[in-house]
């Protein structure tokens, strides 16, 4: 079992090899802390994708299950989506310290292979070298992945002089994609956002462009619209607020003048979290409405990272936040076809649906879902982690339990 596996010790050759005898699916057992829970829903994810790259044998034995209709225009993009959106949802994980030994080891190999798996990304050379220009998709995986390596600054650290020039070479080619006017502005800015991060040249006008334009893009109540519109989408999760923030935490130091926005940015990410939470049903379901339902617990990245970076409004306690996610993830994971007998994540929202999916989305594209893992990288000790566990909102409401009345954001 992967559960005994992941208890016995975690080391280079304990890993349990995703063959076809693999558990397709994961759930919460009595004996499981969240935390452990969490922690094994990490390493079926990660296992085959970052042991592959390492190997240089991603692109080989990655399968790409996307949508039949347009799969073939994105197939190219597969190895890159499913990399950079892994990163971005362990890479504070991979920066934070302490636990078990197990779980110590298990970050441990898990760096190395993702440093190896960055080289083999970025190496012209390798088999595993990803597209990092046109066509269009490269610039929102490069994006993500830049996200990554800001959240994980020990990935940077260990990477050695080569290694860093052919990263920074690789994100500069993306910059020939013009990005659409809309939600991409965001992910020119997260890659300049990077190069302001690690001291190299950044251009300021894609920069401030992505920052200015949601700005102006705000619809109210905690919202922004993609463009100048407004979708019903989890795209203020998925990329909006989560881009956002980080891009406007790492430009104010220098920036000044994002000051102002940045205050009320802050009054926002509060409500939207708040909105979220709300979403969150009693067994962990939510409204399946919008695109891109295939990113399953992807959809809280927003939610996800309030709790990493502390910014929870003062109506939501962590515990319950960390119930409420733990819902999802066991929702999210639970059916059979989750996962392929190789441990590979399928595309859907419950197990292997195809059918409800855009014809933009291949294999990788769903380990965005990954997103929703970033309070691992709080501390065992956190409230997050260490409180005993709370009802949610729709919990509280459905058992007829006092709640407070919610209310729309004045700005």
């Amino acid at each position: 079992m992967f559960r005994r596996i992941f208890l016995k010790g975690i080391g280079l050759t304990s890993i349990l090899p995703f063959s076809g005898k693999a558990k397709s699916h994961i759930s919460l057992n009595v004996a499981q802390t969240p935390r452990e829970f969490w922690l094994e829903y990490l390493q079926k994810l990660a296992e085959p994708l970052l042991s592959n790259l390492a190997k240089d044998q991603l692109k080989a034995n990655m399968p790409n299950e996307g949508t039949k209709i347009g799969v073939e225009s994105h197939a190219f993009c597969n190895t890159l989506e499913g990399f950079g959106r892994l990163i971005v949802g362990i890479a504070p994980w991979l920066q934070s310290e302490g636990g078990s030994d197990k779980e110590k080891a298990l970050r441990e190999r898990y760096l190395k292979l993702t440093v190896q798996g960055l080289a083999n990304a970025t190496n012209p050379k390798a088999k595993d070298y990803m597209p990092w220009d046109v066509p269009a998709q490269p610039l929102v995986d490069a994006s993500f992945l830049a996200l990554g390596l800001i959240r994980c600054p020990k990935i940077w650290e260990m990477a050695d002089s080569q290694l860093r020039k052919n990263v920074i070479e690789a994100f500069k080619l993306s910059r020939k994609i013009k990005p659409g006017f809309n939600n991409w502005l965001l992910f020119s800015g997260m890659i300049e956002a990077f190069f302001l991060n690690i001291g190299e040249e950044y251009d300021k006008m894609r920069l401030d462009y992505a920052i200015r334009q949601h700005e102006q893009w705000y619809k109210g109540d905690g919202t922004f619209g993609d463009g100048s519109d407004f979708h019903w989408d989890y795209y203020n999760s998925f990329v909006i607020q989560p881009f956002l923030y980080e891009i406007l935490r790492v430009a104010l130091p220098k920036h000044s003048e994002y000051a102002n926005f940045k205050q009320k940015a802050d009054k926002i990410h509060g409500r939207y979290a708040l909105i979220q939470e709300r979403m969150i049903n009693p067994d962990g379901t939510f409204a399946a409405y919008g695109r891109s339902l295939g990113y399953r617990a992807g959809c809280f990245h927003h939610l996800a990272n309030m709790s990493l970076t502390q910014m929870l409004p003062t109506e939501l306690s962590p515990a319950q936040v960390r119930e409420a996610l733990t819902a999802v993830i066991r929702k999210t994971t639970e059916h059979k076809d989750t996962f392929d007998k190789n441990g590979w994540l399928r595309p859907g929202l419950y197990g292997f649906q195809p059918s409800i999916l855009e014809n933009y989305v291949v294999t990788g594209s769903s380990y965005l879902c990954s997103s929703v893992l970033l309070p691992l990288g709080l501390p065992e000790t956190d409230k997050f982690w260490s409180s005993s566990a709370q009802a949610w909102t729709s919990q509280k409401i459905w058992q007829g339990a006092e709640v407070s009345a919610d209310h729309a954001l004045s700005l």
